[in-house]
């Protein structure tokens, strides 16, 4: 795992994981170094089999207001301009790397979540979120199409129809709105965000990983493959766990009568 900068703080307690934007002077806003070093850190997370969860938030209140398109970002960075389709590229790979992160991912967010940011905590495979939270699809209103994923993970949580709205008309919605049409798991008041967030990925961390990550993996392939082809990847996952020690443990623990511990071996 790479050393933390200062613009992407990384605390790990125990086997869970928590990855924080630290922008806060422009709610957390990325620069496309900053997207860059966070495909990094996925990449890295995702090799480190140690690893049993992983929390995304943002610094001073927010999430994440998107990319950072102003001027001053490449200033900020030192970096070279760069050609736009190689630049989305290389921020497409950082898409890439947070979907294919073998890890549970939790967002937690505060505040502001927009455009790319929104899709940020959408990539994730769990949002929990403040009652303070706004949401928006923004880019229309910078004059940009939507990005970093957002085509592909908005349509299959709010139905198509919903994200045509949200993305053509790029308004910004509360939590209260944000909950109702399904885009987060749960809306919670602010002062029992954080509690609600560990009990969760505690839960996560004490299951069993390797059938969890094969949970996520064909949950989000099964959308795109025939009832014939899930079923069959189904077998083939459950063939693999019924090789492990914690179907063993599993079944150790229930007769015994004691929360299961499980290794991922």
């Amino acid at each position: 795992m790479p050393d933390s900068s200062e613009q992407l703080l990384v605390e790990r307690d125990g086997c869970v994981v928590t990855v924080t934007l630290n922008r806060p002077e422009v709610m957390n806003a990325m620069t496309s170094a900053l997207f860059v070093d966070f495909g990094d850190l996925c990449r890295d997370l995702n090799r480190d089999e140690t690893v049993r969860a992983v929390v995304v938030t943002g610094a001073g209140g927010n999430f994440c207001s998107g990319a950072d398109v102003g001027p001053q970002a490449a200033r900020a960075t030192g970096a070279t301009p760069v050609v736009p389709l190689r630049n989305m590229r290389r921020i497409k790979e950082s898409a890439i790397a947070l979907h294919e992160l073998q890890h549970p991912t939790v967002a937690k967010v505060r505040g502001v979540a927009a455009g790319a940011g929104l899709n940020l905590a959408l990539g994730c495979d769990l949002v929990y979120a403040s009652d303070n939270a706004r949401f928006s699809e923004i880019f229309a209103r910078r004059g940009l199409s939507i990005d970093f994923g957002g085509s592909w993970v908005l349509p299959r949580r709010v139905g198509l129809h919903r994200a045509k709205e949200l993305a053509l008309l790029a308004e910004v919605i509360d939590a209260a709105e944000a909950d109702r049409i399904g885009l987060v798991n749960r809306i919670l008041p602010d002062a029992d965000l954080d509690a609600h967030v560990d009990d969760v990925v505690a839960r996560i961390a004490a299951g069993p990983p390797l059938a969890l990550s094969m949970s996520k993996a064909l949950l989000d392939q099964g959308a795109q493959t025939s009832m014939s082809q899930a079923l069959e990847a189904e077998c083939q996952a459950q063939a693999t766990n019924f090789g492990t020690s914690d179907v063993r443990e599993a079944g150790t623990a229930w007769l015994e009568k004691r929360p299961a511990e499980f290794e991922g071996r």
